[in-house]
């Protein structure tokens, strides 16, 4: 599997489009945009770092396909996912002469792929963008299905659009690159659509989870595949979160507000999620019934792949005021995806008591470390 190429089909009909995985996708991708599309402009949006270690062999893959590339780089970092950012590259995208059949190619981890496809979303009423992900966090996640956006003050991704891109480039290889927290927060996805999905690749994940714990090249290809493949058939059969796809906010709920608590960049998205999907099983056992031994099953995953606690305290009033203002409330009450065994879950209404309850036990935990 190490070299070989994995091609995951997003299946939307018309607007359906493959996610190409493996060592090298990156050189690949000129040729295969080239193949896909007749424009004559790419604005190649990336982040300053990504731009230092990748940006000139995708630049010279676009050349070498005949595209006029116009380069597009951002300051590194969430603070890059804002409404001002998102003017300035617009801004850019218009000034340089893209045109409505021309392309955005977003390289880079999540902050980028959400912020040039948001603006790909808006400029123009909308043009095509490529995604190509360089962090294990956008190739199993961010860059599959569509959503775009940026953060607002009140919390993340309050503004955005879903954007399917034409083709998603994963390059396994560039994974090499990344820091130990960045590969754990890549891995906290893995771990969440194993969870989900069941079955194979939550046996898969449970006896490779040393391997990648050590980052084996090896294996990298096999996680990005079965991820992208769970996530690839959720979007399929709901696109716009109607139903199934709420899943894919499992443990979210409790990590995106912990994340505005602790303040923006004091943990990462992954381990943020971590600790969401802890604080989720802890509230299944209360309104579900959940057996204690799925928690259990849980955590041995996560100690499996190297997950580990965070040593972080927040304000738990403060973790339930950024709740109420998730995305996902409906009618005031908060709603949780929560998981009844690997591979069953079940989206439910959770009164604000339990919430409180179980915030106050995670920081009274974490504070503990």
């Amino acid at each position: 599997m190490s070299s070989a190429r994995t091609i995951v089909r997003v299946e939307l009909g018309e607007r359906g489009y493959d996610v190409r995985i493996g060592r090298g996708v990156l050189a690949e991708l000129g040729s295969g945009l080239r193949a896909l599309t007749k424009a004559a402009r790419v604005a190649l949006v990336a982040d300053e770092r990504v731009w230092g270690l990748y940006g000139e062999r995708v630049f010279s893959s676009l050349l070498s396909a005949g595209f006029r590339v116009s380069p597009v780089t951002v300051p590194a970092g969430e603070g890059s996912k804002s409404w001002d950012r998102a003017g300035d590259v617009l801004e850019r995208l218009a000034t340089a002469g893209i045109s409505r059949d021309d392309v955005v190619v977003a390289l880079g981890g999540g902050v980028t792929g959400d912020l040039a496809g948001f603006c790909a979303a808006v400029y123009m009423r909308g043009i095509p963008f490529v995604q190509a992900p360089t962090t294990l966090l956008a190739q199993v996640d961010s860059s599959i299905g569509g959503k775009t956006g940026v953060d607002l003050a009140a919390g993340k991704n309050l503004a955005g659009a879903f954007w399917q891109p034409l083709a998603v480039f994963a390059d396994t290889s560039v994974l090499q690159t990344l820091s130990d927290e960045e590969w754990s927060s890549g891995l906290a996805e893995v771990a969440k659509c194993a969870l989900l999905a069941g079955g194979e690749s939550y046996t898969w994940l449970k006896d490779n989870a040393e391997r990648l714990r050590a980052r084996e090249p090896d294996c990298a290809p096999g996680a990005v595949s079965r991820a992208a493949a769970f996530k690839a058939g959720v979007v399929a059969a709901d696109e716009r979160e109607f139903g199934t796809r709420e899943c894919l906010n499992y443990g979210h709920t409790f990590g995106h507000a912990l994340e505005r608590a602790a303040g923006y960049g004091s943990i990462s998205h992954g381990a943020a999620v971590v600790e969401g999907m802890r604080f989720a099983a802890a509230v299944a056992e209360d309104v579900l019934g959940v057996d204690p031994g799925v928690r259990a099953a849980q955590e041995a995953l996560f100690e499996g792949l190297g997950l580990v606690r965070p040593p972080l305290r927040a304000d738990p009033a403060e973790i339930s005021r950024a709740m109420r203002r998730d995305k996902k409330v409906r009618g005031g009450a908060l709603r949780f995806v929560l998981l009844k065994a690997p591979g069953v879950w079940e989206v439910a209404t959770v009164d604000e008591a339990v919430v409180e309850k179980r915030s106050a036990e995670w920081s009274d935990r974490a504070g503990r470390g």
